[in-house]
């Protein structure tokens, strides 16, 4: 694992350590490195939505959309 030194203002080390014994974590590292997943989380699904967004429209969903998925999980084709 690599290693990264950051430079905090003291009120960002004095929230970051209260995250750390507050929420479980063991080390600020924990707590950062879940940031950052969470930040890597949401850049993928602002990506989908924006593909999504750009697409061509699909078929409509109404019922007999959803009734055909409630058969498929019942294994009832459909």
């Amino acid at each position: 694992m690599s290693t990264m030194n950051i430079s905090l203002p003291e009120t960002l080390k004095t929230f970051v350590d209260e995250q750390v014994s507050q929420r479980g974590y063991g080390t600020s590292s924990e707590y950062v490195r879940e940031l950052i997943r969470k930040d890597q989380d949401r850049q993928r699904l602002r990506g989908l939505l924006l593909a999504g967004a750009a697409s061509e429209p699909g078929s409509a969903v109404d019922g007999d959309y959803f009734e055909s998925l409630r058969a498929r999980v019942r294994g009832t084709g459909g």
